[in-house]
């Protein structure tokens, strides 16, 4: 692994080190190709100034040489004429020499050796005119030397004759030059522009592809190596405090080993049950004696020949597998002991097997637990024989409640039908007045049975509930309550309430929120009652409020007997039925609140 790690640490250094190479070889080149390029030209360009101060001269010996020609055909001196003549020697040759010098080249004067097309041409033009002018200066020095003056004048006139054309042409050279040292500047300004920008391009080629990337190779090789170097420190650490804490733990180990003998049923057996180590605990408990080597395990625990049969068999059972949970022992006093014990394999020695023992005295927690399931049992009578006096008591009311609306129906509707019969039969038809008044009051009969009828039916079972659900039952409930008691009792629709629930939901509702509106009408004193209902997503709630004398929820009875409080029971029957929940909040002189949640969907 090392040497894995080592070789690709060399590859990684051998590329660093080859594109550092590139990137500064690369460099270079552009510097010195950059140096090159712009002293190339720069040295082409030295010439220009010289060509141009030479061709500015041109123009200035041409003006001079017509002056002095002048002055030397106006003068009447002779010695003047020979220091006028040697002076136009001198301008003559210089100019003569430049005028060679610009078109041919002459190291000397420091001007190149090649111009232009546009110059030389310029030149082409110009050179029969300079060629004149110089003929004629010639022909007047020799004149002069020749102290023949009487001819200057001809030779005078072509050289004023031509004089000016040689300026104009000899700008228009200058001009020439002066436009091709600009253009040359102008070239060499791009170049240096171009050769800037290639320098740029190169710079951030090697900074995004070989200096940023090396960087960052750099930067996670530094964090690696800080890292190493925090964990290698760690471990030095950790190993000195893993030294410290195995002294610790030997330490708490042999304290550990002196506390479970002292406070753990505790022992060590072999496969055949011979006890090898019993705890000081356990052999308080059994009185065993650790003299005796050859004792065994089961003969220990309990002096009950069936429960020594017992133990024996699950240790030679479970003497590979393991095993846990309760059994019974006996003391040599007598004395019933459960323990939860563990029967543990384990090798001290590769040559050695033993079971490890650790038991645990839940003789009180045994005894509770049997204690709890009498009582448990004693609970589930008591509730079966209280469920017994509530399914006597509804039947007992629902046998109260039919014989309420047969007598309802014989006393009331029954006798009314008898009373309609017989005032049927008793119609003479010939007797139209007598008829007509039987008729009315029949009408009045009928109506009568009519609301009888309705009386009876929505005692039994709302229309509403079955036709339109819960909500409209409630409210036609507390209209109907309120007509026949007189009391303000009121129905509000919090959150517009109006989905359809399964029909046993919905008559154990109505029957709940019936009940607890007789409760607070019969018994409550009460002068408002109010229904309000709202639901949520989840859950449907109806409040039944009144301001009624209240009582002491903690004081009303239990039933269990079926001595009075039935409708509670009856309500909290009910709601559980429905998986619902009834919660009931009063207080003397305050009033009453009954809450019903019942769960949607």
């Amino acid at each position: 692994m090392t040497k894995n790690g080592n070789s690709l640490d060399q590859r990684t250094f051998d590329k660093l080190r080859r594109l550092y190479i590139i990137a500064l070889s690369t460099i270079a080149v552009s510097v010195i190709v950059s140096q090159i390029l712009i002293r190339t030209h720069l040295s082409g360009q030295e010439s220009d100034s010289t060509v141009i101060n030479i061709a500015g001269r041109q123009r200035m010996l041409s003006q001079k040489l017509t002056k002095d020609i002048l002055s030397l055909s106006s003068s009447s001196s002779s010695e003047k004429k020979q220091l006028i003549k040697d002076d136009i020697k001198r301008t003559l040759n210089l100019w003569e020499l430049s005028h060679h010098a610009l078109q041919k080249g002459n190291d000397s004067l420091g001007l190149p050796k090649k111009n232009s097309a546009d110059i030389s041409a310029k030149f082409n033009i110009i050179n029969p005119i300079f060629d004149t002018i110089v003929s004629a200066s010639r022909s007047i020095i020799k004149q002069v030397e020749s102290h023949t003056d009487g001819s200057l004048e001809k030779d005078v006139d072509k050289v004023k004759a031509n004089e000016n054309q040689f300026l104009m042409l000899m700008d228009d050279i200058v001009n020439q030059y002066d436009v091709e040292a600009d253009e040359k500047v102008d070239w060499l300004r791009k170049l240096e522009f171009l050769l800037t920008a290639l320098t740029l391009l190169i710079l951030l080629g090697e900074f995004l592809f070989i200096f940023w990337p090396a960087a960052k190779s750099v930067k996670i090789t530094l964090a690696e190596l800080l890292f190493a170097e925090k964990r290698a420190k760690k471990m030095a650490f950790d190993a000195d405090e893993l030294s410290k804490s195995k002294e610790r733990s030997i330490k708490e180990l042999r304290a550990l080993s002196r506390a479970m003998d002292d406070t753990l049923l505790f022992a060590r057996i072999l496969p055949n049950g011979r006890v090898v180590h019993m705890g000081n605990k356990f052999s308080r408990l059994f009185k065993y004696s650790k003299f005796n080597e050859t004792a065994l395990f089961w003969d220990v625990l309990t002096v009950d020949e069936k429960e020594k049969e017992s133990i024996e068999n699950l240790i030679q059972k479970f003497k590979k597998t393991g095993w846990q949970g309760e059994f019974k022992a006996t003391t040599k006093d007598n004395e019933a002991v459960w323990l939860e014990m563990a029967i543990i394999p384990y090798s001290p020695k590769d040559e050695k097997t033993e079971l490890l023992i650790i038991a645990s005295d839940v003789t009180e927690r045994k005894i509770a637990q049997l204690e709890i399931g009498r009582l448990t049992e004693k609970s589930f009578q008591d509730k079966m024989s209280q469920q017994k006096i509530i399914s006597s008591k509804i039947i007992e009311n629902q046998e109260k409640e039919q014989n309420r609306i047969a007598k309802d129906v014989h006393d009331g509707i029954g006798q009314m039908l008898t009373g309609l019969k017989y005032n049927l039969e008793s119609i003479d038809p010939k007797d139209v007045e007598k008829a007509t008044i039987k008729i009315e009051h029949l009408k009045e009969l009928t109506t009568n049975i009519i609301k009888g009828v309705r009386t009876a039916t929505f005692n039994l079972t709302p229309p509403e509930l079955t036709d339109h659900g819960i909500v409209p039952a409630i409210t036609k409930l507390t209209q109907e309550l309120s007509r026949l008691t007189g009391k303000e009792i009121v129905m509000f629709n919090k959150t517009s309430f109006n989905q359809r629930l399964d029909s046993l939901s919905e008559i154990n509702i109505y029957r709940i929120t019936q009940e607890a509106i007789n409760n607070a009408i019969k018994y409550a004193e009460s002068t408002h009652i109010m229904v309000s209902l709202s639901h949520s997503k989840d859950i449907l709630s109806i409040v039944i409020d009144d301001n009624g004398k209240g009582f002491d929820p903690d004081k009303v009875k239990h039933v269990k007997t079926g001595d009075g409080g039935m409708g509670m029971t009856f309500m909290r029957e009910r709601i559980k039925y429905i998986d619902g929940r009834l919660f009931l909040n009063s207080e003397k002189g305050k009033g009453t609140r009954v809450t019903l949640n019942i769960p949607l969907g």
